[in-house]
């Protein structure tokens, strides 16, 4: 990602986070909103260093588990939930610890599925995070992780990494891809789209590919 669309992003995600906590001033029970303020700070949180990225998608997590008293079947923000605790459980090096975060999240993907059986951004998810406690072992074996999330530079993996041969160096690119480019792409649409339902914005610049 090139520093001006990065900029761009956490513009477009810092005035989508402003405006749901208006929002939530004048009426804190609007679940889409709460969802929506949840899911901009899961986007805000993959440019933070680890430990304030933490921070954030924690503050997320309560944000979505409060719009889950006001709609408790509300399947967007059972996914994001998902989301967030798998995003949290990558940024998490022990792995009893990030073992924990993967099970909630693949029990609110699998209330999203139940609860719209047909869509197929839910069902890939409740798939992916099958392979997630495997793909953070990887990730946590050859110090993706921050990279994964989006704090490191746009150039790939590593240079330590990369001298290990070009297997690897597609494996960690790979890696970077499930947990970066999907994850984070995911929440971000689903966030913009909330926020254009009720406001003219313009849709956010692309993720890295």
């Amino acid at each position: 990602m090139d520093m001006q669309s990065e900029f761009d992003r956490i513009l477009f995600f810092e005035h989508a986070r402003k405006t749901a906590e208006a929002t939530y001033v004048k009426d804190p029970l609007d679940a889409e909103n709460l969802t929506r303020w949840g899911g901009a700070l899961l986007e805000l949180s993959q440019f933070q260093n680890v430990p304030d990225s933490k921070k954030m998608i924690l503050d997320g997590i309560s944000k979505l588990e409060e719009a889950l008293v006001v709609q408790p079947k509300k399947h967007e923000t059972l996914w994001c939930l998902g989301n967030a605790h798998t995003s949290f459980a990558f940024l998490t090096p022990d792995q009893d610890e990030a073992k924990e975060s993967f099970e909630k999240a693949s029990v609110f993907f699998q209330q999203a599925v139940d609860e719209d059986p047909e869509n197929e951004i839910y069902r890939k998810s409740l798939e992916v995070t099958a392979k997630a406690p495997e793909l953070h072992m990887e990730i946590h074996k050859h110090g993706l992780a921050q990279q994964a999330m989006g704090a490191a530079p746009a150039s790939g993996p590593s240079t330590s990494s990369s001298a290990k041969g070009s297997k690897k160096k597609n494996k960690s690119s790979d890696l970077k891809y499930d947990i970066g480019g999907w994850i984070i792409l995911a929440v971000g649409i689903v966030a913009w789209i909330g926020f254009a339902k009720s406001q003219m914005l313009p849709p956010p610049p692309p993720p890295p590919r």
